[in-house]
């Protein structure tokens, strides 16, 4: 049996590099070896891109960039090609991609970009295509397109450099405190706030405006978070609905990959009514903004049973124990089998 060349893509100029590492190694250690060759592409945080030949756990270290297990690299955009061109010393190589993986999260990964190189070179993509990754990174276009789709969103506003000050101290009066401050295009919960006061808000937005041009004042939404796993294109696979208890504060950087005072509880603590309606805005919701392969569905679950949007990440965290195969697991997915999956279903479209 020929084995295919699926190419990895990892790292990049994201806030979110570490967190492309991990999920990066566990994909890499979780490919089947008798059906793929994993063909390695890291991205630097600069930008350079290199065919890494090193071993996967060299990933998780952070110590992959380095000139022995490192040549540079770049996509050929030639459609049909199907390359990856490698540039030696004295002379340029091409290794053939059979599919290309980007396990990438936020800015130049999951946004679109990389997806439109790809989609170019004629290579078959894993995951969500470039309209999708661009729409579901931008928070604001992704809840307008949510709310068009008879999906209730929190109350917001975005706001740009140069913003009228006083207007935004209104808005954020009318929607009351505690409020959620946030970069419209970052993920991992990077430059977010959760305002409790109106003398924290400004600090609030300086800091988000650290992570992206454009940042989004959003109301706080009472209850807890739920999300959904989906994978497919027409046919969609949905995982079993999780929950997310908090201790206290919200879901950040730190909670998100350490759980140190919070708990992800899949199967999620609700009834199969409830859990069945978290599914079907879930799937709702990814149509209405163009997914297809796999994404994760955020939503908030209110006391007195509303649903609400929250965001759609087209890469989440993929490792594991990361909460998209924890939700495919509890269907009875596992890892590696999702991997397989994903991989098979892009080169057959």
């Amino acid at each position: 049996m020929n084995r295919q060349n699926v190419a990895i893509f990892f790292g990049g100029i994201s806030s979110e590099y570490s967190v492309s590492l991990e999920s990066a190694y566990s994909v890499i250690s979780n490919l089947n070896p008798e059906k793929y060759t994993a063909v390695p592409v890291g991205i630097s945080p600069d930008g350079r891109w290199f065919y890494f030949t090193g071993t996967p756990e060299k990933i998780r270290q952070d110590t992959w960039c380095n000139e022995i297990d490192c040549i540079p690299a770049a996509l050929s955009v030639n459609r049909g090609a199907h390359q990856l061109l490698l540039f030696l010393p004295d002379r340029t190589e091409t290794v053939t991609l059979d599919a290309a993986f980007p396990v990438m999260h936020g800015k130049g990964g999951e946004d679109g970009t990389l997806q439109g190189l790809i989609e170019m070179a004629g290579i078959p993509l894993v995951g969500c295509g470039v309209l999708a990754s661009a729409l579901c990174m931008d928070k604001d276009r992704a809840h307008r397109l949510a709310q068009t789709a008879g999906v209730t969103v929190p109350r917001a506003l975005s706001i740009r450099a140069g913003y009228d000050t006083s207007s935004v101290l209104v808005f954020a009066e009318h929607i009351d405190y505690p409020l959620f401050v946030k970069p419209v295009k970052a993920g991992s919960s990077y430059g977010v706030t959760k305002v409790q006061q109106a003398d924290e808000l400004l600090p609030a937005i300086a800091l988000a405006f650290q992570y992206d041009d454009t940042v989004i004042l959003e109301e706080n939404i009472d209850g807890y978070e739920v999300g959904c796993a989906i994978m497919g294109y027409d046919e969609l696979t949905v995982g079993e609905v999780d929950e997310i208890e908090l201790s206290g504060g919200f879901f950040d950087f730190t909670e998100k990959y350490t759980l140190k005072t919070s708990a992800i509880h899949v199967p999620a603590r609700i009834d199969s009514a409830t859990a069945e309606r978290i599914k079907q805005t879930a799937r709702t919701l990814y149509r209405a903004l163009g997914c297809g392969g796999f994404a994760r569905v955020d939503m908030f679950l209110t006391p007195d049973g509303r649903i609400v949007f929250n965001e759609i990440n087209t890469i989440p965290g993929f490792t594991e124990h990361s909460r998209f195969p924890g939700m495919m697991k509890a269907a009875g997915i596992s890892f590696p089998e999702i991997i397989d999956h994903l991989i098979q279903e892009a080169m057959t479209l």
